[in-house]
């Protein structure tokens, strides 16, 4: 059957394949650590109770029509005020977009943006950029991040691309690193951008950043979030921001994003959701009106939630670095922020106890889910060159008693190797 370029030629998730052998593995008993996964249990992690309330109240009072296209009024207002108190962002309302959930916003800042053949720059590893820019059949400008950097690219790795690109994608804190723009590398990166966009001429697109900072809340220890908007003013005429409610309320499932950007650009990415319908439904959208507005009760809820990711990400952190001290081929980078850490796994050309080879990562991949039963999700899968043996480990399903006995057993796999 022949159907669309577009679907002919959209590549496979490794993730969800790699899913697949999880959840079969599990339906026949196997003891299975899945760190695979970017979500939360709902048993471990679930929404704020208060966000909850009020969302069961929305239905009862039969908020279930359509919202407005760009977002019902009283929920641009609220995040307008919240945004201005906890980060500093002054947007009007005309400058929110709101949708179910960041990807369609995404999706609508690459269409909004990007025609066909347009350069879009992204580094690796990062999630999907590939694939939205493969959906408005933009070019690819893929820089290959480096783990000196805390795999987060910054300026000169972007350089040489900038007079021919059209869109930066940007992500901090980084899913599938877990780490953050320091401040002078991101400061480095707009003063590129700015630069760019004087020398272009009137009538020649300029050049945009989008910068989803959707796990922007979940910062560790000294880490700090940095934006392009606050470090260079300048900038507000460039940049489109991705956020939601999803990471930082552990609410993936309940559906509400938003996008922050000049109200041209915002105005047009409402247009294309019109017509793609991507609204967050009625009733979540009173609920976290209501709820973005109890500053007490949000900061409550992140202090605890926070100190639990950070509890099981420093935990596995250092249990990585305790096998790293006893001579096995593992590292990890400490952890900043988000649900992720970024750990190292470098077993390829090692020999198992039956003789075989570990010819390569998926090799590895393989090996550390049938011996050790770890399911962690490798680099390539973000894009990222397939002999790389950093993996991303998500803690947001992870249970605080499984973790030492995840150690032990990973060892175990580890030590039989030659």
């Amino acid at each position: 059957m022949k159907l669309s370029y577009l679907s002919e030629t959209l590549i496979g998730s490794e993730i969800v394949k790699l899913g697949g052998e999880i959840r079969e593995k599990i339906r026949q008993g196997e003891r299975i650590y899945n760190f695979t996964v970017g979500d939360f249990d709902p048993a471990i992690f679930p929404i704020p109770k208060e966000l909850e309330d009020a969302i069961v109240e929305a239905y009862r009072k039969h908020f279930t029509n359509y919202p407005a296209a760009e977002g019902n009024l009283d929920l641009r207002e609220a995040i307008a005020s919240y945004i201005k108190e906890d980060e500093g962002l002054d947007y009007g309302i005309n400058e929110i977009l709101v949708s179910s959930g960041g990807r369609p916003l995404i999706y609508a800042t690459f269409r909004a943006i990007c025609d066909k053949d347009d350069k879009v720059v992204y580094a690796v590893p990062s999630w999907n950029n590939n694939h939205y820019t493969h959906f408005v059949g933009g070019g690819h400008i893929v820089v290959e991040a480096k783990p000196e950097n805390n795999f987060m690219p910054v300026a000169d790795d972007i350089r040489p691309f900038i007079k021919e690109a059209t869109l930066i994608s940007l992500c901090s804190p980084q899913n599938p690193t877990g780490t953050t723009f320091r401040k002078a590398e991101l400061e480095d990166i707009c003063d590129m951008v700015l630069e760019e966009n004087k020398r272009r001429g009137t009538g020649e697109k300029k050049l945009y950043v989008m910068y989803d900072q959707m796990y922007w809340h979940l910062t560790y220890g000294n880490t700090q979030h940095y934006d392009p908007v606050s470090l260079r003013p300048a900038m507000r005429d460039y940049t489109i921001f991705i956020d939601a409610i999803s990471k930082a309320f552990a609410a993936t499932g309940v559906r509400v994003g938003w996008a922050l950007g000049p109200s041209a650009v915002i105005a047009k990415m409402r247009m294309i959701l019109t017509h793609v319908g991507a609204w967050a439904p009625m009733a979540e959208q009173k609920a976290v009106a209501s709820y973005l507005g109890k500053k007490e009760s949000i900061r409550v809820y992140l202090a605890h939630f926070k100190k639990e990711l950070e509890e099981r990400l420093r935990r596995i952190y250092e249990g990585f670095i305790s096998l790293k001290k006893e001579g096995l081929s593992v590292d990890a980078i400490a952890p900043e922020a988000a649900i992720y850490l970024t750990i190292k796994i470098d077993l390829a050309g090692k020999k198992t106890t039956e003789g075989k080879v570990l010819e390569n990562q998926s090799d590895v991949t393989a090996y550390l889910l049938n011996t050790a039963g770890l399911a962690v999700v490798p680099f390539y899968a973000f894009g990222a060159d397939r002999t790389s043996p950093w993996y991303r480990l998500s803690v947001g399903t992870c249970k605080k008693e499984e973790i030492n006995e995840m150690i032990s057993k990973l060892r175990s796999a580890l030590q039989k190797l030659s």
